[in-house]
């Protein structure tokens, strides 16, 4: 059995990583904390399970969703949806075999639109970008992929190993998760847009700088300009707190509806995240129901 001290650490890591400064433990006693910690001497410690730290993510039938339309009831969705737990265990189970990650896709065969707004001319930016020093100590850039018609757009933070030996977005084992987790929502990589906030890789991945996030910012923009989704869905911390320019943290972010230059965006955690913590992945299972909801729902 684990020792109190060490369930405790393990509680605190897993708030840290979700953004949390601040801890509030509203459900145990003063005297059930201090024994955690073996700071009464009143005979043996008890053990408190790790999950009964573990905040209950609001469900999905309490979040203020408007008008969106229910998900289809179709067959496929219904078999996929009806039990959350499965379904994301399917995931994680999906990531023993190999990787599932489809050929990249190839840019449009002509621009959408004329000078610096077209997909393909701001991956030629990307590729050419010195704004910042990243691109002096990354392998390749990693501008995005995936439709130039794409109604639903994933932004992660940036690029790790994998990505800058490939130049591609999400193709280890996070990226595995997400095309997953796409999948469980009927939805392929070749149907949405993947893209980091940074498109270079920071030096052991070690979290971004406010100047390369500054730098790197206009390239995100406009490629959401040219994209216009009907949802954008911020996968962790750091790329919410990009799009929405807050210091709040994640779990005071998910269950809302924000917006980024006019369009809803829907924040979850992050797949690499969610590998580490499998207890999130209900949570992520309604966030990711709650981005297919805006989907559905009929256009303003």
């Amino acid at each position: 059995m684990s020792r109190p001290e060490n369930l405790l650490r393990r509680y605190l890591e897993q708030r840290r990583e979700a953004g949390e400064s601040e801890l509030i433990l509203d459900r145990l006693s003063v005297d059930e904390v201090l024994k955690i910690v073996g700071a009464v001497g009143r005979g043996a410690v008890s053990e408190v399970p790790l999950a009964q730290f573990a905040p209950s993510p609001a469900p999905l039938s309490n979040l203020s969703v408007g008008p969106f339309a229910p998900l289809p009831e179709t067959a496929a969705r219904e078999s996929s949806m009806a039990n959350a737990d499965s379904a994301i265990d399917d995931w994680r189970v999906a990531l023993r075999g190999p990787a599932a990650i489809p050929p990249a896709v190839a840019p449009p065969a002509s621009p959408l639109t004329s000078g610096d707004r077209s997909l393909g001319d701001i991956r030629e930016q990307i590729r050419t970008c010195t704004r910042c020093p990243l691109y002096a100590t990354a392998t390749n850039p990693v501008p995005g992929e995936g439709s130039s018609t794409a109604k639903l757009v994933c932004v992660g933070e940036a690029p790790g190993a994998n990505e800058d030996q490939t130049g591609r977005p999400f193709v280890g084992p996070a990226g595995q998760l997400l095309t997953k987790i796409l999948a469980a929502i009927n939805l392929s990589r070749e149907e949405v847009f993947i893209v980091n906030v940074l498109k270079h890789r920071p030096p052991g991945n070690r979290n971004p700088l406010p100047e390369e996030v500054e730098a790197c910012r206009p390239h995100l923009t406009r490629q959401l300009e040219v994209l216009k989704p009907k949802v954008i869905v911020a996968l962790g911390t750091f790329a919410a707190q990009t799009l929405l320019e807050t210091k709040l943290p994640i779990g005071k972010l998910r269950g809302q509806v924000h917006e980024y230059l006019g369009i809803p965006v829907v924040v979850t955690y992050h797949p690499a995240a969610l590998l580490r913590n499998p207890a999130w992945k209900r949570p992520t299972w309604e966030d990711v129901q709650f981005a297919r909801r805006i989907l559905d729902s009929p256009a303003a």
